[in-house]
C-alpha cells in the first residue's frame, strides 16, 4: 500500500507519546489482539507505514533539532517508552506563534521571535511531500489552528484536526468547503482518548437512556499535571474545548440541549495538580430518574496516562485519512471523524454505530 508521509504541527507531549507509539508497534502482528491498538492494520496500512517527515513548532528549545530529540525536549514529559532511531531525519521547523502561546505560558515552551510566514509552511510541506498534517496545537489555539489548516489546503495535504477548534465540524461551511474544492480529506475535530473520559460518560448516559432513566444533571471534571493542563488553567482558551467536550455527551440524550440550557451538565478541565504529570483522572457524575421518579446516581473515577491514550486514536485518524486520499475523498469524512473525535461534523448516536461506520468506510462499505 505504500507509505503515509505525516507532518506534525506541535512537538509536545501528543506528539512523542504518538510517534514513540509508532515505533513500538512497528513490529506486531496484523492478525493479533494487541493491547493499545484498536486496528494493528487498517484498509491496508500497518502501523510501520506511518512515516514522518515534517515538524513545526513555536520552542526555541525543539526548533533546528531532529524530531527524534525534540519529542523529548523541555517542558515535553512523555517518557521514553519505545526504541527509536537517534535520528529520524526530520528537523523541527519554526511555525507562527499567533495564538499558540497564551501569556501565561510564555515561560514554559519559550516560543521563538522570527516571522514565519504562509509560504513558508507551505513550503515545508510540499518539500517534505507529506500527505496528511495533524494538527496537535494547545488548547485555545483558535487563530494557529486556522493558520494550518489553509497552509495545508494549499499545499495539497489532507488535515487532522486534533483540536478543539472547529474546522471539519465548522458550522458556517466555509473549511469544509474550502476542502471540498480543493479535493483533500478533512478530518476532526478534538481526538476521543481510547477509554478517556468522554467515552467513558458517553457510555454512562447511554445505559442510562438506553434502560429507560432519564438523566438530570451531571458532570465530568478533569485534573492532570502536564503543559495542556497548565495551559487550561485560564478559562478564555476552554470556550471550544468545553463545548466539544460536552456536545459529545449531551449529543446522546434526545433532551441534551435541554440539560445544557438549565445549566445541568458542567465538562470540561478543572484544574492543574503538577505532581500527575501525564495522569489524568476524571470524576464523573451521572444522576437520574428511574422507574416512579426515584431517583439514580452513578460516580465514577478513570484514571489514565492522558497522552498514550491520545496516541492509539490518532493512529487510526492517520490511516483514515490516508485512506481517504487513496480514494479521491474530498472535504470531511464523517464516517472516521464521528469515531474518532469528539466533535465531528457529524455525532452517530453511539460509540458502537460511529465503529460501525468507520469500519464500513475502511472496507469500502460506506463512501466517505
Amino acid at each position: 500500500m505504500g507509505r503515509i508521509r505525516v507532518a506534525l504541527a506541535g512537538v509536545g507531549n501528543c506528539a512523542s507519546a504518538l510517534v514513540q507509539g509508532t515505533f513500538y508497534y512497528r513490529e506486531v502482528d496484523d492478525d493479533s489482539f494487541i493491547p493499545g491498538l484498536m486496528h494493528p492494520r487498517l484498509g491496508g496500512y500497518h502501523v510501520s507505514d506511518i512515516e514522518w517527515v515534517a515538524a513545526f513548532d513555536v520552542s526555541e528549545n525543539k526548533i533546528g533539532r531532529d524530531l527524534a530529540e525534540a519529542i523529548f525536549a523541555e517542558p515535553n514529559i512523555t517518557p521514553r517508552f519505545a526504541d527509536i532511531p537517534e535520528k529520524l531525519g526530520v528537523e523541527v521547523s519554526p511555525g507562527p506563534v499567533l495564538d499558540g502561546v497564551a501569556p501565561h505560558m510564555q515561560g514554559v515552551f519559550k516560543p521563538h521571535d522570527d516571522d514565519v510566514s504562509m509560504d513558508d509552511v507551505v513550503d515545508v510541506l510540499r518539500e517534505s511531500k507529506a500527505d496528511i498534517l495533524v494538527n496537535l496545537l494547545p488548547v485555545g489555539s483558535e487563530e494557529a489552528t486556522r493558520f494550518y489548516a489553509e497552509a495545508a489546503r494549499r499545499a495539497g495535504v489532507a488535515f487532522i484536526n486534533g483540536m478543539p477548534v472547529f474546522i471539519a465540524s465548522d458550522p458556517t461551511g466555509e473549511w469544509p468547503s474550502k476542502y471540498e474544492e480543493a479535493g483533500l480529506p478533512l478530518i476532526g475535530d478534538d481526538i476521543k482518548g481510547q477509554v478517556g473520559a468522554t467515552i467513558l460518560h458517553r457510555t454512562l448516559v447511554r445505559l442510562f437512556h438506553s434502560r429507560g432513566v432519564k438523566v438530570v444533571k451531571t458532570y465530568q471534571l478533569n485534573i492532570g499535571g502536564n503543559t495542556d493542563f497548565l495551559n487550561m488553567t485560564v478559562e478564555e482558551r476552554l470556550k471550544s474545548k468545553r463545548i466539544s467536550k460536552t456536545r459529545a455527551v449531551t449529543s446522546i440524550l434526545p433532551y441534551g440541549d435541554e440539560l445544557e440550557a438549565n445549566k445541568m451538565v458542567r465538562i470540561g478541565p478543572s484544574d492543574y495538580v503538577p505532581f500527575l504529570g501525564n495522569t489524568k483522572i476524571a470524576y464523573i457524575y451521572v444522576e437520574g430518574k428511574s422507574f416512579g421518579d426515584f431517583p439514580i446516581t452513578v460516580e465514577a473515577k478513570l484514571t489514565v496516562d492522558d497522552k498514550s491514550m491520545f496516541a492509539g486514536a490518532m493512529i487510526d485518524a492517520i490511516r483514515g485519512a490516508k485512506i481517504a486520499l487513496d480514494r479521491g475523498v474530498a472535504g470531511p469524512v464523517p464516517s472516521v471523524s464521528a469515531y474518532l473525535f469528539k466533535h465531528p461534523p457529524v455525532q452517530a448516536s453511539s460509540d458502537e454505530e460511529a465503529r460501525l461506520w468507520f469500519e464500513e468506510f475502511v472496507e469500502g462499505k460506506r463512501p466517505r
